[in-house]
């Protein structure tokens, strides 16, 4: 593989890596699963353990959210290189910065990079294991859950995009998946960053939901989860948590919905997205989110 490059072969080469980590490394090297990485980090969890220089990093929004922050600044076998491209890539919905990391270090995308000669940053968005923290509000607290994803657009992605170029005094190659993409393309649309940006590889790219035709998907924005669980006063949405489960059960007593088959139900017929989708549950398990993120993509 070629060492770091242009704008244009980077998103290719990004696109490429990406489909092929996905396909040859899914189920297999998921020791690192062995690690309490919500407790160690994912330094330590993640990227230490295969021989990988790895930094963390609190990262400090304007709005008072402590993010958490993975630098690999060189690849396994250490060449003393300076001005390394560097690399940020931004994570999907309900997981987070270990996504780059399930699979082996020649399948992982993170690992791949840092091998390729590119300095590579891991982000986590507020909410998430990593990212837990306000100087003020307390994750326990309905108030800290007082967000959408337009705050990740204002908030998280200018400060990260901020501090990895201010370490790195370069311009960003910017990976993004799923929301990863919705942030980026809201952030740029409007002209913001672009000037600390070289190039962007979207994976998964997503703006609009109204093509949805999942059956749960379609009950959940039918039923305006947003405005359910904010009557309820419920804040936070824990995939393990009995509130959620609560409203599962509702769900899954639509007429459609077969929770028996409960990908299906989420992902629709796609074996490559069940395959993907059944790894992360196992493996990260799903992460928290708010109400409030999810009925605003419903208003999309």
């Amino acid at each position: 593989m070629g060492r770091a490059g242009n704008g244009s072969s980077f998103i290719l080469m990004i696109s490429l890596l990406a489909l092929v980590a996905a396909v040859a490394g899914a189920g297999r090297h998921l020791a690192a699963a062995d690690i309490d990485a919500s407790r160690v980090g994912i330094c330590a969890s993640a990227v230490a353990i295969h021989g990988y220089k790895c930094q963390e990093f609190d990262v400090k929004t304007d709005d008072g959210y402590i993010l958490n922050l993975q630098r690999i600044p060189q690849g396994v076998a250490a060449d003393n290189s300076t001005n390394r491209p560097p690399v940020l890539l931004q994570h999907g919905v309900l997981v987070d910065g270990v996504t780059w990391l399930l699979n082996s270090p020649k399948e992982s995308l993170a690992l791949i990079l840092a091998d390729s000669g590119f300095d590579v940053w891991i982000a986590n968005v507020r909410g998430t294991r990593f990212s837990r923290r306000h100087v003020s509000l307390d994750p326990n607290k309905p108030e800290f859950w007082n967000w959408t994803w337009d705050d990740l657009v204002v908030h998280d992605l200018p400060a990260v995009i901020g501090f990895v170029h201010q370490q790195t005094g370069q311009k960003i190659h910017y990976v993004g998946h799923s929301m990863g993409t919705l942030i980026a393309l809201a952030t740029f649309s409007e002209g913001k960053q672009i000037d600390k940006v070289k190039s962007a590889a979207l994976l998964s790219p997503i703006a609009y939901l109204s093509h949805m035709n999942t059956a749960l998907g379609v009950v959940a924005a039918k039923a305006f989860v947003g405005e359910i669980t904010s009557i309820f006063g419920l804040a936070e949405f824990n995939p393990k948590g009995e509130a959620v489960a609560g409203l599962m059960k509702f769900f899954c007593a639509q007429p459609g919905v077969d929770c028996y088959d409960l990908l299906t139900a989420v992902t629709g017929t796609y074996p490559i997205i069940h395959l993907i989708f059944t790894i992360i549950v196992i493996v990260n398990s799903l992460m928290i989110i708010n109400f409030k993120w999810i009925d605003k993509h419903h208003d999309l």
